[in-house]
C-alpha cells in the first residue's frame, strides 16, 4: 500500500451503518467504536486475496499492491490491522490463533524487507528509506502495543519479530537523512514513539535535532508544502505526538494556526481546497475528512468550538464507515472518545487573503472562489457541487504565452493578476566575439544584441459581484496575437449554452451570452462569449486536461468581462 493513502483502501468500502454522533456523551462514542470494529471485522478477509502463500517464496507470509509487487506497506497494513483485531474482545478475530499464526508468518516476512542499517524501500520510488521507515511504524508501533497488551496465548514470536523491526528502525531513524519538510516530523515523531516503547536519550536527542530547524509554518498557518489534502494533516498529528511525548506545548501552537487557516479552506460541499498545493495533491477533489483526528484532538484539548465545529462537518457529511480507519486512532489516543466541546458556527461568507501561501479565498454561503498566483489555474469556482475546477489563459506568444501571475494585488474591491512577456529577435556578433569553428554554443543567445523587440502584457481583474465574480481580462502588445480563455469543469455535470469543437469531444466554444453547467440543483452560470477562432491547443500552452472544457477565443489587443455567477 502507498504509504500516501491516508486512510487504508480495506476500508474503501461504504456500508450502511447509522450514522452516531460524538457530541454527548462517552457512551456514544463507543457505539460507534463497536460500529467500527464490526466493519473492521467485515472487511480484514479482503486481505486473503494479497497474501503470498508460496512455501518456497522469499516472503511468504507477506502481501502484494495492487501490481503485485511484495512490499513492506501493505504488510504493516495487515499485521497492524490483524493485531488491533486480535487483541480486541468485541472483534471476531479476538484471540484467534489463526489469525497469530498468519500475523508471525507476516512479522518474519516484515523483516526480511528490512536493510542490516533498518532501512526499508517504498518501491514506488524510494530505496533505503530512513522516510519509509517513519511511515510503517505508524502500523508497526501500534501492532506491537496491541498484541503486546492482550492475553492471547503463543504472541511471544511475534511480538519478539516486532521489536526486532521496531529496534532496527530505531538505528535508521537516529542516524537517517529525509527528502521532503514533512519527513523531519514524521521521523520524528516515530523516534518519539519507539522512545516511549523502549526508552532510548539518543532517540529523543535526534528528534530534538530536527526540531531544532524550527518548524516550516508561514504567518499564515500554511507549511512549506501547502499539502493540503496529504502532508499538512500528517505534520499536524506528528507534532501533536512530539508535544505529547517530549511535552513541548509550543507544537501545539503550529497545529492550531494550521487549522484555524485552513477553517477558510472548506468548500461548500465540505471539499477542501488543494490547488495551492506544492505535492502531488495540487487540485485534486480534497476531503476535510483526512483532518478529523486532528481538529478532535485539538478541540477537545483546547475546548474550541470552532474545531468542534469541523468534527461536527465531517461526521455529518461522512458516512460513518468513512471514518473506520480512524479507529486506530481513538485506540491508540483516548482522549479522542472524550465528548466534544459545544460547537460553533463554522465562517461561511468571507473574503480572506493568504499571502505567503499565495491564494486568496472568498466564500458567500453556497458559493466560493479561490484566486491563485504563481499558478496557471489561477481561479477556480464552487458552488455546492458544481465546480470550476480551473481558469487558464494562453497565448501563442513566442511559445511561452501560458498565464501565471507572480503576485496578486488588491486595488480597492478588485483583485489584479498580471504578466508579462518579450519576445525578442537576435543580432549577428561583432567579428571579435565569433567563434571561429562556427559552434553555434559557443555564441550564446544572451550575449547577442536585441531587435524587433517584441511585447505582452496580460492582466486579470476580479471583483465580487451579486451571486459570484466579474472577470475582466485585458491583453495588450504585439497585435494580432491568439489568445483562449479556458474554462475547466469537473467532470460529471452538463453544460448548456455552449457548442461543441469540431475536433475535440470534450472541448466547447461559448459564442453566445451565457453558458451553464449543472450538477443536481446545483448550477455555474457564465458570459457571455466569444468565440473569434477555434484554435485551443495554442503553441506553448499546457495541454487539455480530461474535462469537459469551454473556451473563449480572440485576438490582441483583447479585452473582454465574463461573468461567472451561481
Amino acid at each position: 500500500m502507498d504509504r500516501r493513502v491516508f486512510l487504508s483502501s480495506s476500508l474503501s468500502l461504504i456500508s450502511t451503518l447509522p450514522f452516531i454522533s460524538f457530541k454527548n456523551s462517552n457512551t456514544e462514542t463507543d457505539q460507534w467504536i463497536l460500529a467500527w470494529i464490526k466493519f473492521h471485522d467485515e472487511q480484514f478477509p479482503n486481505y486473503d486475496k494479497n497474501r503470498i502463500t508460496e512455501a518456497q517464496s522469499k516472503y511468504l507470509g507477506a502481501y502484494v499492491d495492487a501490481d503485485a509487487i511484495p512490499n513492506v506497506h501493505s504488510t504493516a497494513s495487515f499485521i497492524n490491522r490483524g493485531c488491533m483485531l486480535i487483541s480486541l474482545k468485541d472483534s471476531k478475530f479476538y484471540q484467534n490463533q489463526n489469525l497469530l499464526k498468519s500475523l508471525e508468518k507476516s512479522t518474519l516476512a516484515l523483516l526480511k524487507f528490512q536493510y542490516e542499517d533498518g532501512t526499508i524501500d517504498l518501491v514506488s520510488t524510494n530505496f533505503h528509506s530512513t522516510p519509509d521507515v517513519a511511515f510503517v511504524l505508524e502500523n508497526i508501533l501500534p501492532a506491537f502495543n496491541y498484541l503486546n497488551s492482550s492475553s492471547i496465548i503463543g504472541k511471544e514470536k511475534t511480538l519478539l519479530n516486532l521489536k526486532s523491526f521496531i529496534k532496527s528502525s530505531a538505528e535508521a531513524l537516529i542516524v537517517g537523512g529525509i527528502h521532503t519538510p514533512n519527513h523531519r516530523w514524521v521521523v520524528s515523531a516515530a523516534l518519539c514513539k519507539i522512545h516511549e516503547i523502549f526508552p532510548d536519550e539518543r532517540l529523543v536527542k535526534r528528534a530534538e535535532q530536527w526540531l531544532a530547524e524550527h518548524i516550516d509554518q508561514d504567518p499564515d498557518g500554511q507549511y512549506t508544502e501547502k499539502s493540503t489534502h496529504v502532508y499538512s494533516p500528517i505534520v499536524n498529528r506528528a507534532l501533536i505526538d512530539i508535544a505529547r511525548v517530549l511535552k513541548h506545548e509550543s507544537l501545539y501552537e503550529n497545529v492550531r494556526k494550521n487549522l484555524s487557516m485552513t477553517l477558510y479552506y472548506i468548500h461548500p460541499n465540505n471539499e477542501v481546497v488543494t490547488e495551492g498545493s506544492n505535492r502531488q495533491d495540487k487540485g485534486i477533489i480534497g476531503n476535510m475528512m483526512v483532518y478529523y483526528a486532528n481538529y478532535r484532538y485539538m478541540a477537545i484539548k483546547d475546548q474550541n468550538g470552532d474545531f468542534a465545529a469541523v468534527c461536527e462537518m465531517i461526521e455529518k457529511n461522512n458516512p460513518l464507515t468513512a471514518l473506520a480507519g480512524f479507529l486506530p486512532n481513538f485506540l491508540e489516543n483516548p482522549l479522542l472518545k472524550n465528548a466534544l466541546p459545544e460547537f460553533n458556527k463554522l465562517p461561511t461568507s468571507y473574503v480572506k487573503s493568504f499571502p505567503y501561501s499565495g491564494l486568496v479565498r472568498i466564500r458567500r454561503n453556497n458559493w466560493d472562489c479561490t484566486i491563485l498566483q504563481k499558478n496557471t489555474s489561477f481561479l477556480t469556482f464552487h458552488n455546492g457541487n458544481a465546480v470550476l475546477q480551473a481558469m487558464r489563459l494562453s497565448s501563442s506568444f513566442f511559445g511561452k504565452g501560458q498565464f501565471e501571475s507572480e503576485k496578486i494585488e488588491h486595488l480597492e474591491n478588485t483583485w489584479v493578476l498580471s504578466k508579462a512577456l518579450e519576445g525578442p529577435y537576435y543580432q549577428p556578433f561583432s567579428k571579435e566575439q565569433i567563434s571561429t569553428d562556427g559552434d553555434f554554443e559557443k555564441m550564446p543567445r544572451n550575449l547577442r544584441k536585441q531587435s524587433e523587440v517584441q511585447t505582452l502584457k496580460s492582466t486579470v481583474y476580479i471583483k465580487e459581484v451579486e451571486g459570484g465574480l466579474e472577470v475582466s481580462i485585458e491583453v495588450i502588445g504585439t497585435e494580432n496575437v491568439p489568445l483562449t480563455l479556458e474554462l475547466i469543469f469537473r467532470p460529471g455535470g452538463e453544460l448548456s449554452g455552449v457548442d461543441p469543437h469540431p475536433k475535440n469531444g470534450k472541448s466547447f466554444m461559448l459564442s453566445g451570452p451565457l453558458g451553464t453547467y449543472k450538477v443536481g440543483g446545483d448550477s455555474i452560470k457564465f458570459g457571455p462569449g466569444l468565440a473569434l477562432h477555434k484554435g485551443i491547443q495554442l503553441r506553448g500552452a499546457l495541454p487539455a486536461l480530461d474535462a469537459p472544457s469551454v473556451y473563449l477565443t480572440g485576438f490582441t489587443p483583447f479585452r473582454h468581462v465574463l461573468n461567472i455567477v451561481s
